[in-house]
């Protein structure tokens, strides 16, 4: 069995594509995953399954929702070690911890065109810092997410992958929920 990170995009936020977490951990275990467990309402998973990819799994996943709660998500999905190299390499873990709370994930579904990476690395933001990496751009934003140009769509537009965006406490709660699922 292995354990995956699996993160949804756009569930529950502003009272659209509302899904109440127990009903998504049935909908998972009736899919044939274990161990399924949630963190927050914004869709992010950890689980146990047997199948061996990553795309796999967020395609059944995707399926699963659309089947039962009638509406189509973006979902990815990542083993553990996955998860773990992506934090590893962020270039803010050597800054003061305290800074933690500026530090974003943007987890790519795919990796970006090296032409549209290097156009992308040229543009400069004040108060926001980003570098892009093969399946992770690493953000940091001064003045918090909510008044950053670099979203979640600015990276998608111009990097032309699906993507979704997690904080630095949520991604170490996941590794640590996962870690957890790791020892049952």
């Amino acid at each position: 069995m292995t354990n995956y990170i699996v993160l949804l995009r756009g569930i529950n936020v502003s009272g659209q594509r509302k899904i109440k977490m127990s009903q998504l951990r049935a909908m998972l275990e009736a899919l044939g995953f274990s161990e399924v467990s949630t963190y927050i309402q914004s869709g992010n998973i950890v689980l146990k399954s047997a199948l061996p990819m990553s795309t796999e799994v967020a395609q059944i996943i995707k399926e699963g929702i659309y089947k039962t709660f009638g509406f189509d998500v973006h979902v990815l999905a990542k083993t553990m070690p996955e998860l773990e190299e992506i934090i590893q390499r962020s270039p803010f873990r050597t800054l003061d911890e305290s800074e933690s709370k500026k530090w974003y994930y943007v987890l790519l579904q795919e990796t970006p065109k090296t032409e549209l990476i290097n156009s992308l690395q040229q543009e400069k933001f004040p108060n926001e810092q980003f570098t892009i990496a093969t399946n992770c751009v690493y953000l940091s934003c001064d003045q918090g997410y909510g008044k950053t140009k670099c979203d979640t769509n600015f990276f998608e537009n111009k990097l032309k992958v699906s993507a979704t965006t997690r904080n630095h406490r949520t991604m170490m709660k996941l590794l640590e929920m996962g870690k957890q699922i790791s020892k049952q």
